[in-house]
């Protein structure tokens, strides 16, 4: 026997076999498997557009595995080029799989419903009898109850005569199943592509306004702040908003938030001054950007004294709410003393006060009934001449000592307790703390500027609608067949085919076989 040699494949097969292989629709589910778990350290560790502070504090708390996940993009996921690479191959995947299919379906739209086989008794629904009518009539009601009554045909239908004795009717549904299916693949590369550009084109920022001041949409204006690589800052519109007024709504059983509204002024250029709202989920739309509510607390005004009487400190101090009484933390950093240790005042704004037992505060009402600010007392270096960020809400305790005093107890913090309009002394001479006779609020606003959005929504419904044919429209096949008989009579066969388990069949073919007895079921 003779050696039998195979052909070599060579590179032009192997890139043939590749491309089959990555164009499959078994390759494109791993591949969007693969896209979800890729997206999980993003969830994970902080990423550098969106938190660089977080990741900071990372790599200062992490020195060996931080450098590692830096080399592997793990701090900026979704720039990183292992995530584009699985993005442009489900991409590639998924395009290289549609368009045949594409061309495939349209072929079969043009194509007329299949010949009438033979054997009709040997699919899995048929029914045979014999009637008075004529072949003519039979093949007609046949055909008209299978196209349907409405303006868009209920099956599409071939009419058939097979050797001059018998003439039979085909007709064929379900052609709306793949439209479904390549609707849905299609409108999901419209999204992956909406996500590309989106990421490219947008920009978000967040940014703390106070009652009664304002904000202006410049970048440096925003707390935080993040775009794409396309974004250019002189796209922002130039728009300011002030706000005028915050209020909350809470139940009086249970404490519990009813509405946050928040009454603006904004001030658009080329538009006349406007008032505005803003609540939870329903965003206030300016600028070609969409502002929503995020978050709100209250905002007292404070002063801090040094020793020598000079002014140390003056603003607005944002307390941040810890519970459904709104007990709110904060922290006031004093570095411009003119004579010995900086300050550090942390503690807590309760909205209501109430001391029980002595010594013990805490708050019993979300709204300012009776407001106190306590407050514990830190000296030393605060740590801003180092350079490094450091997070407002929080003391850097390392450079830092807690005033305390002697009790029967042992020792423990020295705290002051200020009520509004109160001036009180610092503890060892380090000066003064004043409190503001109003209790203004703030809210915390996240603007956001995505052009895609309303593209990716259409899509979205789109794959929806594509899905749902897909999965719920029945694939069947449906044949008549009429013939004389040498007595009179005529003979007519129906019989239908579906792809996949089909419950309904039986039920065709048995108003197939009624709309030709003229006994027509409403469908």
């Amino acid at each position: 026997m003779s050696d039998v040699k195979t052909p070599e494949i060579g590179a032009a097969g192997w890139a043939r076999w590749a491309w089959r292989q990555l164009t499959s629709m078994r390759v494109a589910l791993l591949l969007l498997l693969a896209l979800a778990v890729a997206a999980v350290p993003g969830s994970i560790f902080p990423q550098q557009p969106q938190d660089p502070v977080a990741v900071a504090e990372y790599v200062r708390d992490n020195p060996t595995l931080a450098p590692w996940l830096e080399r592997l993009g793990f701090f900026d996921v979704y720039a990183s080029p292992w995530f584009a690479a699985v993005y442009l191959l489900l991409f590639t995947s998924l395009v290289g799989c549609i368009l045949p299919r594409m061309r495939k379906h349209a072929r079969a739209l043009r194509t007329p419903p299949p010949r009438t086989p033979r054997r009709l008794e040997r699919f899995p629904a048929h029914s045979r009898e014999e009637t008075e009518l004529d072949v003519a009539t039979v093949l007609d009601r046949a055909e008209r109850h299978l196209r349907g009554s409405g303006p868009w045909p209920t099956y599409r239908v071939t009419r058939l005569d097979d050797d001059g004795v018998a003439a039979s009717v085909s007709a064929e549904r379900g052609y709306l199943r793949e439209t479904g299916n390549l609707l849905f693949h299609t409108a999901l590369v419209g999204v992956l592509v909406c996500l590309v550009v989106g990421d490219f084109t947008h920009y978000r920022g967040q940014a703390v306004v106070v009652e009664g001041r304002g904000f202006a949409n410049s970048r440096l204006a925003y707390d935080s702040f993040e775009a794409g690589r396309g974004f250019r800052p002189e796209s922002l519109v130039p728009f300011r908003i002030t706000l005028d007024r915050f209020e909350s709504t809470f139940d009086p059983a249970t404490l519990l938030a009813r509405d946050f509204t928040a009454e603006v002024t904004v001030d658009e250029p080329g538009r006349e001054e406007r008032a505005g709202t803003i609540k939870v989920n329903h965003p206030l739309s300016v600028g070609g950007a969409k502002i929503y509510l995020m978050g709100n607390g209250y905002a007292p005004q404070i002063e801090v004294h040094d020793a020598a009487g000079e002014l140390a400190f003056s603003g607005p101090v944002l307390f941040l709410p810890q519970d459904t009484v709104y007990s709110s933390q904060g922290v006031v950093k004093v570095p411009d003393v003119t004579s010995g240790p900086q300050i550090g005042l942390v503690g807590y704004l309760l909205p209501t006060a109430v001391e029980e037992p002595a010594g013990f505060w805490r708050s019993v009402h979300p709204l300012p009934l009776d407001p106190a600010l306590v407050l514990s007392v830190w000296t030393g270096d605060l740590g801003l001449d180092a350079g490094l960020p450091q997070n407002v809400y929080e003391l850097d305790e390392e450079g830092m000592t807690q005033v305390t005093e002697q009790t029967a107890a042992g020792e423990r913090p020295r705290t002051v307790v200020v009520r509004p309009g109160q001036t009180v002394d610092l503890p060892e001479g380090l000066g003064t703390v004043t409190l503001g006779e109003e209790l203004p609020r703030f809210v915390a606003l996240d603007l956001r500027h995505d052009p895609t959005l309303t593209v990716i929504l259409v899509f979205a419904l789109a794959a929806i609608l594509g899905l749902g044919l897909s999965l719920f429209t029945p694939r069947r096949r449906v044949w008549v067949r009429a013939r004389h008989t040498p007595e009179g009579t005529t003979v007519v066969e129906v019989a239908a085919l579906a792809r996949g388990d089909d419950p309904g069949l039986e039920a065709e073919v048995d108003r197939v076989r009624l709309a030709i007895a003229g006994q027509e079921e409403e469908r």
